[in-house]
């Protein structure tokens, strides 16, 4: 006797249209988050020129930040390919997310980095002011 149980929740069908909507919002946030990064970057690079004392100074931090919101958008991007591949992939599907998991990866990695020593070099600009600060009032 040969008794199968199957229960179906969802059809896959509707399942796949579910899973391909996640990942278009997914996407789209980490669009958008790029997006205003950019936008802000932008904006605050227009005002420190506008300001006067030129950008040098907070060019640093600019790049920073926009490093941030990058990063995120990136992650966003990364995940909603995950999404992409989360139901019944074909091994084409399955190579494609490894080579773009890989590559954001990778851009991420050295995004973090650049981050990292943009902000080691901020902190030392920092302490150089302060050091400065410090020199030009005197011992007391």
């Amino acid at each position: 006797m040969n008794v199968s149980l199957s229960v179906e929740i969802l059809p896959e069908s509707t399942l796949r249209d579910v899973v391909d909507l996640l990942v278009r919002l997914v996407e789209a946030a980490g669009a958008l988050i790029i997006f205003v990064g950019a936008a802000w970057a932008f904006g605050h690079f227009l005002l420190a020129g506008i300001r006067g004392g030129g950008v040098g100074r907070q060019f640093n931090q600019i790049r920073l930040s926009l490093g941030r919101f990058l990063a995120l958008g990136l992650e966003f991007q990364l995940a909603g390919d995950v999404l992409r591949t989360a139901i019944a992939p074909s091994f084409t599907e399955i190579g494609q997310l490894a080579a773009i998991a890989t590559i954001r990866t990778a851009l991420n990695y050295f995004l973090s980095r650049e981050i990292a020593n943009e902000r080691a070099e901020i902190e030392r600009e920092r302490r150089k002011e302060e050091d400065g600060s410090r020199a030009q009032v005197g011992p007391t």
